[in-house]
C-alpha cells in the first residue's frame, strides 16, 4: 500500500517531483524513492511496507528496461511467480514485481491475471501502461499539463496545480498511449439479466472465507474495524478464525462517541464472543468538528456521507497506527452486493432492486471505497475489503433478486448473507448480532455525531450564502447548508473545476426524505430523521 506519482513526458524536474510526492507522504511513511528514465520519463514512490519488508523498495525494475510502481496488493503473486512467470528472474519478493513481468511476457493484456486491489504504472522506453483494479479499492488520477506532459497518482494533492485538467482513472480499465482507455473488466454481473442463479448458502459460506484468508497476506500484523454490524462482524468471525489456525490472535477496533454507542457497544458483544483482542476509541463531537478542513483536504470529496463517516475512521486509524497495525479488514462492498441500505426495501421490484446493486458496485469507488482508503491512509494504514473479492462478486451478485429480497417487512436486509453464517451448531456470531438492523457507520457512533453536526453547519452558513450557492458554484452546487459548508472547505484545497467533477454524491432511492443517514428511512428502528426536512 503506497503512493505513486508519474509524470510521462519530458522537462519536468525530478526535484519538483519528489516534492509533489511528498503532497501524499501520509500513504508511504516507511520510505520513499524516485527514477528518471532515461527518456525523462519520472516515477516517484511513497511506500508503506507491508509485503518484503526488506527488498521492496520500487520503483522496481525488470528483467528489461521497464520500470514500474505499484499501489495495493496483489494476493495471487505466488502463484503467478510458480505458474505463468516461472522462467522469470525475480529481484524482490515483493507481490508487486510480477506486474513488471506480466507486462514484459504478456504486453498489455495482463490485469485480468491479477487478483487484488491495486493501481499501477509501468514505463518502458517511451511505452508505458497504467491499469486500476476491477471496482478502484485503490485510487488513481490522471492528468495533463500545459506542456502535453501525462500525470498518474495515487491523489489528486501532487497533481491538481500542475495539470489543466485531470480527473479520476476508471476502474476496471487500462490505458496506453497506442489504445487510450481498455475496459478489461467485463464481468457477467453487469447485465442484470444474469442473476439467474440459485441460492447456495454454504458457496456464500466457503467464498468469503477465502476472499478473506487472502487478505490476511501480510509480513506485518493484521487488525479489523469492528462496528458491530453485520459485515464488519462477519469479517472479524472469520479471520479470527483463520488467524487462530496459525495460534494468532485477532486484534478489533472500534469507535463511538462514547462507551453506550449503538456500534461500540455491539462491537464488544463480537469482540467477548470471539476473544479478540478489542480496543474502543471515543471522540467528541468537538474533535470532529475540528479536523473538517484536515480531513476533506485527505478525503477529496465533498460528499456529504463520505464525510459524517470519514471523521470517525479517521480518528480510529490514527489509534490503530499508533499501536503499530498497518493493515485492517474492513466491510465495505456488502450493503451493495446485497441491498443491505434501507431503502433497498422501497424497490418497487426485483429487477430494479437488482439494477441498484449493480449501480451500488459500480459507484462504490466514489464513496465508500474512497472513504475506506484516504481516511484510514491518512494515517498510513491499508484496508483491505473481502467483500469485494473478485470470486465473491462473481457469484453474490448473480444470485436471483428474489432471493436477496427481504420476504416480509419483518426481514431482515442482507437476509441470506445472515443466512449463510446462522450456523446453531457452530456459530460465528451472537443472534443478537447476526440479525441486527442496519446501522450506517456514522450514525453508529452515536446518533448525536450526525445531529449535531449539521447544528453546527447550519450555524456556519447563512441563508444568503445557500441561496446563491448554484451561481457560486457551477457544478454540482450544495442544497443544504451542511453540504455548503463541505463544499466551501473542498473548494479552498481544491478549486479547479476538474477536481469538482471527480466527486459524485451519495443519495439514497425510493424514499421521501433524500439525507443520507439510514435514520431517514422509516424502516430505522430510531427513525427519528424520517420526517426531518
Amino acid at each position: 500500500m503506497c503512493g505513486i506519482l508519474v509524470v510521462i513526458g519530458k522537462g519536468k524536474d525530478g526535484e519538483l517531483v519528489k516534492e509533489l510526492s511528498k503532497r501524499m507522504s501520509h500513504r508511504g511513511p516507511d520510505e520513499s524513492d524516485i527514477y528518471i528514465t532515461e527518456n525523462g520519463h519520472v516515477l516517484s514512490h511513497e511506500r508503506l511496507s507491508i509485503i518484503d519488508l526488506q527488498s521492496g523498495k520500487q520503483p522496481i525494475k525488470g528483467s528489461g528496461k521497464a520500470y514500474m510502481v505499484h499501489n495495493g496488493e496483489i494476493y495471487n503473486h505466488q502463484q503467478l511467480r510458480d505458474g505463468v512467470l516461472k522462467d522469470h528472474v525475480f529481484r524482490t519478493k515483493s507481490d508487486s514485481e510480477v506486474i513488471v513481468h506480466l507486462y514484459e511476457k504478456f504486453g498489455y493484456d495482463f490485469c485480468n491475471m491479477l487478483d487484488g486491489d491495486w493501481a499501477f504504472v509501468v514505463v518502458d522506453g517511451n511505452d508505458f501502461i497504467a491499469g486500476r483494479d476491477p471496482l478502484g479499492v485503490k485510487p488513481l488520477y490522471y492528468g495533463l499539463d500545459e506542456r502535453g506532459r501525462i500525470y498518474f497518482s495515487s491523489e489528486m494533492k501532487p497533481i491538481a496545480d500542475h495539470c489543466k485538467r485531470f480527473s479520476t482513472f476508471p476502474p476496471g480499465h487500462y490505458y496506453t498511449p497506442k489504445t487510450g482507455f481498455v475496459k478489461y473488466y467485463k464481468p457477467d454481473y453487469e447485465d442484470y439479466l444474469q442473476a439467474d442463479q440459485d441460492l447456495n448458502l454454504n458457496l456464500i459460506r466457503e467464498t468469503l472465507i477465502e476472499a478473506t484468508r487472502k487478505r490476511l497476506m501480510s509480513d506485518v500484523p493484521v487488525g479489523v474495524l469492528l462496528s458491530g454490524g453485520l459485515d464488519s462482524s462477519l469479517t472479524s468471525a472469520i479471520a479470527s478464525r483463520l488467524l487462530a489456525e496459525s495460534g494468532k490472535k485477532l486484534q478489533s477496533f472500534s469507535i463511538g462517541l462514547d462507551a453506550e454507542a449503538p456500534d461500540v457497544k455491539a462491537a464488544r458483544k463480537v469482540a467477548d464472543f470471539l476473544g479478540t483482542e478489542h480496543h474502543e476509541v471515543y471522540f467528541s463531537v468537538q474533535e470532529g468538528i475540528e479536523i473538517l478542513d484536515k480531513l476533506i483536504w485527505h478525503l477529496e470529496t465533498y460528499d456529504v456521507t463520505s464525510i459524517r463517516a470519514s471523521v470517525p475512521m479517521y480518528f480510529l486509524s490514527k489509534a490503530i497506527a499508533d499501536l503499530g497495525i498497518k493493515v485492517v479488514l474492513s466491510g465495505e462492498g456488502a450493503d451493495e452486493i446485497f441491498g443491505g441500505y434501507l431503502y433497498f426495501r422501497n424497490a418497487p421490484t426485483a429487477i430494479d432492486f437488482q439494477k441498484e446493486t449493480i449501480e451500488r458496485v459500480q459507484k462504490l469507488f466514489t464513496a465508500d471505497l474512497l472513504r475506506a482508503d484516504k481516511a484510514t491512509m491518512a494515517h498510513g494504514i491499508e484496508t483491505r475489503v473481502p467483500f469485494l473479492d473478485k470470486a465473491f462478486l462473481d457469484m453474490a451478485i448473480r444470485i436471483k433478486a428474489e432471493e436477496k429480497m427481504p420476504k416480509t417487512y419483518a426481514d431482515k436486509e442482507k437476509y441470506i448473507l445472515r443466512k449463510a453464517f446462522d450456523t446453531p451448531e457452530d456459530p460465528y456470531l451472537p443472534q443478537e448480532v447476526l440479525w441486527r438492523q442496519k446501522e450506517q457507520f456514522s450514525d453508529g457512533v452515536g446518533y448525536n455525531w450526525i445531529d449535531e453536526l449539521i447544528t453546527y453547519c447550519s450555524s456556519q452558513v447563512t441563508d444568503e450564502q445557500l441561496s446563491g450557492a448554484a451561481v457560486e458554484f457551477l457544478y454540482n452546487a450544495p442544497t443544504t447548508k451542511e453540504a455548503y459548508l463541505y463544499r466551501s472547505i473542498f473548494n479552498k484545497h481544491f478549486p479547479q473545476t476538474s477536481a469538482a467533477q471527480t466527486v459524485r454524491k451519495w443519495i439514497p432511492k425510493w424514499q421521501e426524505n433524500l439525507d443520507p443517514s439510514g435514520r431517514a428511512n422509516a424502516a430505522h428502528v430510531k427513525s427519528d430523521l424520517a420526517t426531518a426536512k
